[in-house]
């Protein structure tokens, strides 16, 4: 019976001998859980480092560039904010353009960057850069500023943009009288291809205060002024396009009558009446018998014409041709255009000048009354 008990007590020895050498294998290799926390740790200080490393090079690059001289930097219209941020780095206004690409979509900026001349400085943060850019503060260009008056020709107009120094006189008449399109001018297109014109824009140079960039050239002008004329027709009243239909008058013609008008009135009030007389003359039919068309068929206005000048042979003598001349004789006003649209509701058919220094009118309805108002102007009454 002693035997088994050794052999139990040796059993359970032998148990615990193999147990100590196991854990003394285990204290020796590191276990799985403790690897697997380490290399977690690891890759998280590495990603730590590295977003770390990110994120300073993107702030270094967000830095103001150290201190300098201003330089003139160009925007260009329809640039993007990537564009933008690639002519500033150029410009060494900025460090990095990649990055400040970013930033402006992170800020939601660079759809309002104005086109225009900059003055910079390396060194402005970028806040201040980007406010600039937003307000349009830009470089004020040096601009030429003229003044056309109203009722001038073509003619007049090139002396006295030649006479200024802004314009070559010769280039600028060529230019006046081809008979290309020019771009988004509408009125212009409604000119009729037509060789009695003696000017082809004639009329469509609206005279008006202009200031344009300093070394405009003939062509950039004489386009500024016929796209006016093109805004000053949107201010018209309301309806002006369905009276001018009711009129059965083209553009053209309505402008051609605007400028008859422009050159024969002075007092605003007049300018209805006056149109009333053109439209009542084409309807009988009459000449219109208008001297200031007189005076754009001789180039060189008179004070007084004669009766040899009433003879002259150009198709702007309405004396000698029925209806109205090829074209307009001069740049109208709004309102000599308006009174073109609108008439003066009368019967009126003559109209003379009252020589008693009001620069008034005299109308009458028929030829009898008429002369009787000459004597009255005659008479200084």
């Amino acid at each position: 019976m002693d035997k088994p008990e050794e052999n139990q007590a040796s059993s359970a020895n032998g148990t615990k001998a193999t147990k100590k050498k196991k854990n003394k294998k285990n204290r020796g290799r590191p276990k799985t859980w403790v690897i697997s926390l380490w290399v977690a740790l690891s890759l998280l200080g590495i990603m730590a480092l590295g977003a770390g490393i990110a994120l300073y090079y993107v702030w270094s690059n967000l830095q103001p560039m150290p201190a300098g001289e201003t330089k003139q930097v160009t925007i260009t219209r329809g640039m993007s904010a990537n564009s933008v941020a690639s002519t500033l780095e150029e410009n060494g206004i900025i460090k990095n353009s990649f990055v400040f690409g970013y930033y402006l979509q992170l800020k939601d900026e660079g759809s309002k960057f104005q086109a225009g001349l900059y003055e910079m400085k390396p060194g402005m943060d970028n806040a201040a850069i980007i406010a600039k850019l937003n307000a349009g503060d830009t470089i004020a260009e040096e601009t030429i500023r003229f003044t056309i008056p109203e009722g001038y020709t073509v003619l007049q107009i090139a002396d006295k943009l030649a006479a200024d120094g802004w314009i070559n006189k010769d280039k600028f008449l060529e230019l006046a009288e081809n008979g290309r399109s020019w771009g988004t001018a509408e009125a212009a297109l409604t000119i009729p291809d037509d060789d009695k014109l003696h000017k082809r824009l004639e009329g469509y140079m609206f005279p008006e205060t202009y200031e344009m960039k300093k070394g405009s050239t003939e062509e950039q002008i004489i386009a500024r002024m016929l796209q006016e004329t093109d805004r000053k027709l949107a201010t018209l009243p309301e309806g002006w396009q369905d009276a001018m239909e009711e009129s059965g008058k083209s553009l053209h013609e309505i402008m051609t009558i605007a400028s008859l008008i422009e050159r024969e009135v002075v007092v605003d009030e007049e300018r209805a009446l006056v149109s009333s007389v053109i439209y009542n003359r084409l309807a009988e039919p009459m000449r219109l018998q208008i001297d200031a068309a007189v005076q754009y068929a001789l180039d060189e206005p008179k004070e007084r014409l004669l009766t040899k000048d009433l003879e002259i042979d150009s198709p702007y003598n309405t004396y000698k041709n029925d209806g109205l001349p090829p074209g307009p004789i001069a740049s109208p006003s709004l309102a000599s255009i308006e009174a073109a649209l609108f008439p003066a509701e009368s019967d009126y058919l003559f109209y003379v000048t009252k020589k008693d220094g009001s620069q008034t009118h005299l109308f009458a309805k028929t030829y009898n009354e008429h002369l009787r108002n000459i004597d009255k102007s005659e008479a200084g009454s």
